[in-house]
């Protein structure tokens, strides 16, 4: 299984993946845990701190940090700490996935996320 990696204030980033877009957001991420399959993801925090859930438990990244959430990693993450503002950096196929997810009701998001070589992942799943 792939792991996350992450910055702290010892080290920089150094993550490669394939072509990307990125965006300036904030707020946190969907209600359930998810994987992605093909497809890479980061996040670089501009202002607050979100934290991920991810298999081996969570990570608080605030600003001047960087998370990369390689293919095949479950992960969520959320505002525990207040209001956030981050780049995100995220592949088509994920852009064209969040953009649909938030026109569908949540009742839906297994089918949709399915479409996007994505799943959602139950409690015990991994």
């Amino acid at each position: 299984m792939s792991k996350a990696i992450y910055s702290n204030d010892e080290t920089k980033i150094h993550a490669v993946g394939d072509s990307f877009r990125i965006y300036e957001w904030s707020g946190g991420g969907p209600p359930y845990l998810h994987v992605h399959f093909e497809d890479d993801e980061a996040w670089h925090m501009l202002e607050g701190t979100l934290t991920f859930k991810l298999p081996d438990g969570e990570v608080a990244v605030g600003p001047g940090q960087t998370i990369f959430i390689p293919a095949g990693t479950p992960h969520t993450f959320y505002e525990a700490q207040g209001p956030t503002r981050y780049l995100i950096i995220l592949t088509p196929r994920l852009d064209e996935l969040i953009q649909e997810l938030h026109r569908s009701p949540l009742n839906e998001h297994g089918a949709v996320t399915a479409r996007y070589r994505s799943k959602i992942l139950m409690d015990g799943d991994t």
